[in-house]
């Protein structure tokens, strides 16, 4: 291959196959280039849609031709190191799997606009397997500035036996949320089915397309003025899932940037975390228990509240 053009921020690599290359995967011919360095670093370009064939989007497995085109984006003028990414806390390792707590702001894997700094991308050396290539390990995900644990697989027998866990519930997942309005009871259940929004094809609400049946089972832990602190348990797991389902009811999650315009906390992100996992280990049949606790920014939001100044009151 011959390689072409840069500028300002994110470099442009025009680049021609070469007849050494004709006939080969897309993914394979991207990875032997010193700008990006490995097959799975251009597997996570390619998913990101930062890479173009003649022009059109193109699947990793895509075999090219001597004298196609080849467009790359990479972002900041070099070459991305995947292993370079902002350190995310491991809770727990074996040799089967991992649970991490992953900070608010990082996607979990690449995707349109989110081509690096994802999670999937930060664990490259803690051998992450099972799965969709672009997502390895991944069983559950939460949403970029949705904080907290995540269970990871580490092989492909391992995210199959998670998976199956998932499907027929047997790993509890626990979040804690703040969210609009009072609750005269002290729990609550919200079964209503999610789908994907036919007008916002960003977000989800409860019906849509394709909706799937999913239950939020909550408990009230503190009253804060006009605000309420709320432990979530999971029953399905959709996207989305508790932040439309208080949307729907009229409590939706503080900060919340799609299902809310009020924002009087500032916090900037929703006020969601995923503080507690539980589940039985898919191979030695221990009991894991994991709990973390709220980051600074959501715990500096309860300390101004308690404190009677901020209440979210307008």
């Amino acid at each position: 291959m011959g390689s072409g053009t840069s500028s300002a921020g994110p470099t442009k690599l025009d680049l021609v196959v070469g007849g050494e290359d004709s006939g080969a995967r897309l993914d394979v011919v991207l990875g032997r280039l010193p700008q990006v360095g490995s097959r799975s670093q251009a597997a996570a370009l390619i998913a990101a849609g930062a890479v173009g064939v003649e022009g059109a989007a193109a699947s990793k497995s895509r075999h090219v031709k001597a004298g196609e085109t080849v467009t790359v984006l990479l972002p900041g003028g070099s070459r991305p190191d995947i292993g370079s990414h902002a350190a995310v806390p491991v809770v727990y390792e074996d040799e089967w799997l991992l649970v991490v707590n992953k900070p608010a702001g990082m996607a979990v894997h690449p995707s349109h606009g989110h081509a690096f700094g994802t999670l999937v991308q930060a664990l490259s050396g803690h051998g992450a397997a099972g799965g969709e290539d672009f997502r390895p390990g991944l069983v559950h995900r939460l949403d970029k500035d949705t904080s907290g644990l995540l269970v990871v697989a580490k092989s492909t027998e391992a995210h199959r036996r998670l998976v199956a866990m998932m499907r027929r519930r047997a790993i509890d997942r626990r979040y804690l949320a703040l969210v609009q309005g009072g609750f005269t009871a002290d729990s609550g259940t919200i079964e209503a089915p999610v789908g994907r929004d036919p007008v916002r094809r960003t977000s989800m609400t409860v019906g849509g397309l394709a909706a799937r049946e999913a239950t939020t089972h909550f408990t009230v832990l503190e009253r804060l003025g006009d605000l309420t602190l709320v432990e979530v348990r999971l029953e399905t797991g959709r996207t989305h899932q508790i932040r439309v389902h208080f949307s729907a009811i009229g409590h939706p999650v503080a900060g919340d940037p799609l299902y809310t315009r009020r924002n009087p906390l500032g916090i900037g992100r929703q006020f969601l975390h995923s503080h507690r996992l539980a589940f039985l280990h898919p191979f030695s049949g221990e009991d894991l228990q994991f709990d973390v606790p709220l980051p600074d920014d959501l715990e500096a939001v309860l300390v101004r509240l308690r404190a009677g100044s901020g209440r979210g009151d307008e």
